[in-house]
C-alpha cells in the first residue's frame, strides 16, 4: 500500500515538521519513505509545503502531482493544492484561515478545530499535532506509537518534557476531527 500526501500551510504551522514525524514513523514501520519540503525564504508566514510518501514498496520518485491526502492549512494552500487530491481522495483543513472551503463533491473532506481548539486548551505549540491525530483517526497509515517514537526523535531533547502535550493533543485532534461533507 502507498500513500501519498501533502500537507500545506504558512511557514510557522508546523507543516514541515508533521511531514517529518510521519516520514520517521513510517521508518520505525519498516515503510519505504520520502519527505519532500518546499518553502518560501521565510521562516514564519511565508508558504511551506511537504510531500510524503509511505509505501510498502519501492518508492520511485518523491515528485508528486496528486495526492491521496492533503492536509490544508491556509486559503492560498487550498486554492493551489485542492485540484490535485485524486478523486476518493481526502482532504484535511483547519477552518481557522478558510475563508472559502473547499467545494469538491468527488472526495472525502475532513474539518479540524484545530487552531480554536489549540488556543482554548492552552496547546498552541501543539497545533499540528491535533491536525495529525485527525489525519490519523480518518486514515491510520501509521501507528499512533510510531508517531510518537518520531516525534521523540525529531524533538530535541530539551523538548521531550513536551511529549506528554503533544500525544494529548494528537487524541484530541482525533476526537473533534469532523467530516465536512458526504462525498
Amino acid at each position: 500500500m502507498q500513500h501519498e500526501l501533502i500537507i500545506a500551510g504558512f511557514g510557522g504551522q508546523g507543516v514541515l515538521s508533521m511531514g517529518k514525524i510521519l516520514a520517521y514513523a513510517g521508518l520505525m514501520e519498516n515503510k519505504e519513505v520520502t519527505w519532500f519540503p518546499s518553502y518560501g525564504p521565510e521562516q514564519r508566514g511565508g508558504t511551506a509545503n511537504v510531500t510524503v510518501i509511505l509505501s510498502d514498496e519501492r518508492i520511485s520518485s518523491p515528485v508528486l502531482n496528486e495526492y491521496d491526502i492533503a492536509i490544508i492549512l491556509n486559503q492560498p494552500s487550498l486554492a493551489k493544492f485542492e485540484n490535485g487530491v485524486k478523486p476518493g481522495g481526502i482532504l484535511i483543513y483547519d477552518g481557522y484561515g478558510i475563508t472559502q472551503p473547499p467545494k469538491r463533491n468527488d472526495i472525502r473532506i475532513y474539518e479540524v478545530d484545530a487552531m480554536n481548539t489549540a488556543s482554548a486548551e492552552n496547546m498552541s505549540k501543539a497545533f499540528n499535532m491535533i491536525i495529525l491525530g485527525g489525519l490519523l483517526k480518518t486514515s491510520p497509515i501509521v501507528k499512533l506509537e510510531s508517531v510518537m517514537a518520531g516525534l521523540k526523535k525529531s524533538l530535541p531533547e530539551r523538548h521531550h518534557k513536551f511529549l506528554p502535550m503533544n500525544e494529548k493533543a494528537i487524541l484530541r485532534g482525533m476526537e473533534i476531527i469532523r467530516e465536512a461533507n458526504a462525498g
